[in-house]
């Protein structure tokens, strides 16, 4: 309940900021739990990606954030939203995160890991690859399009991309082999570049 009504919120605020356009809704499951892959470009892309899928997103989020005050750690935790700390091999943040698929809900995931700075795509890291292969999860690859700069009434399009099936990733099994999933993982930013190529 909450988190539809934050998610309503948003998107009559981005409708209202940007000119927005959202497509492949058709690709978007409804009946099973996965794992949407985007990239990366502001700290508002959770909301955009959320723009045509109406079940709860679940992310992973620097720790840092929960700790900008009491407030704002409530809201991100009331939204679904784990603490991971980057770079430490997060066990924990790992395990909440096969939960989420495996429950059925989907896992918000940004392949890059960060931020692009000039909105080319960067090299992927291995965090979602490593998860579907884990949890036998499918993949929605999903892109963030605009210009240079996002702006009052900037044209924003999310394009959502066909799922791309468990089967597909390559895995050979649950434990994968570091080759598996760095072929897997650049897979899946090829997909997401695909749909930014789309754009242009």
């Amino acid at each position: 309940m909450f988190y539809s009504f934050c998610w309503w919120l948003c998107m009559i605020w981005i409708r209202v900021m940007y000119h927005v356009e959202i497509v492949g809704r058709e690709n978007v499951p409804r009946d099973r739990g996965y794992i949407l892959a985007a990239n990366h470009r502001t700290n508002m892309d959770p909301i955009f990606v959320a723009a045509g899928v109406r079940a709860p997103i679940r992310y992973m989020a620097k720790v840092e954030l929960f700790e900008k005050g009491k407030l704002f750690s409530w809201l991100l935790h009331r939204l679904g939203a784990f603490p991971v700390e980057r770079g430490k091999g997060d066990t924990g943040a790992v395990e909440w995160a096969e939960q989420v698929v495996r429950s059925g809900a989907v896992l918000g995931m940004f392949p890059e890991g960060t931020r692009s700075k000039d909105g080319t795509p960067g090299k992927p890291k291995s965090g979602v690859a490593m998860i579907a292969s884990q949890t036998n999860a499918s993949v929605l690859p999903c892109a963030v399009c605009y210009g240079k700069e996002l702006r009052f009434r900037t044209r924003l399009t999310i394009r959502y991309g066909p799922l791309i099936p468990y089967e597909r990733l390559g895995f050979s099994q649950a434990n994968a082999a570091p080759r598996e999933i760095k072929a897997a993982s650049r897979l899946i930013m090829d997909e997401i570049v695909r749909l930014l190529e789309e754009q242009a």
